[in-house]
């Protein structure tokens, strides 16, 4: 019995890997960057009036993502933002395994292709440690989202977490991947 194997998992393994071995000149498998988790955050300042717009909020990353969505609350009290803490505020998910690998596909070959006028995403994310971080203005170019039930269009922040130890090591493995990073 063969299991499941996702199409960007394989090309990781056949393609990328052997490539970035000979780009960096990696003396061991190991040493390769890879993908460990991709983490969906978002975040509305309309949560704390209606309860229903959060409910929405975390529906709609379920869907995005395939995986449930938790509920992110507020650690501080900040008064001029009108913010109590332990307030519900947002919705997040972490991708790991198959579906990580899955939400990377469907991202790149999919949705980023849905975006208007889009010219490649930013190169400069990167936190100096490999991690690659990026926006979206609204959740409407993911296909799994009806657009008749959307009450409100939501941006979100999407973090690729890598174990790469630099940000050119990072921005190579994203690339291989099929990131289009703009040039």
């Amino acid at each position: 019995m063969t299991t499941y194997v996702p199409r960007l998992k394989q090309k990781y393994q056949q393609v990328v890997v052997p490539a970035l071995l000979d780009e960096f000149k990696f003396a061991n498998v190991m040493e390769v960057p890879r993908l460990s988790k991709i983490v969906i955050n978002s975040t509305t300042k309309d949560a704390r009036e209606n309860q229903k717009i959060l409910e929405g909020l975390s529906e709609e990353l379920t869907l995005i993502s395939g995986q449930k969505a938790v509920i992110t609350r507020t650690r501080k009290s900040v008064a001029n933002f009108k913010i109590r803490e332990n307030l519900p505020i947002g919705a997040r998910v972490t991708l790991r395994g198959e579906r990580m690998w899955e939400f990377f596909d469907r991202l790149v070959s999919v949705s980023i292709p849905r975006i208007r006028d889009f010219r490649g995403v930013n190169p400069y994310g990167f936190d100096g440690r490999g991690n690659y971080a990026m926006g979206l203005t609204e959740q409407i170019i993911f296909p799994e989202i009806d657009y008749d039930k959307v009450t409100r269009v939501n941006g979100m922040n999407i973090i690729f977490v890598t174990t790469a130890k630099n940000d050119d090591e990072g921005r190579a493995l994203l690339a291989k991947l099929g990131m289009p990073f703009s040039k």
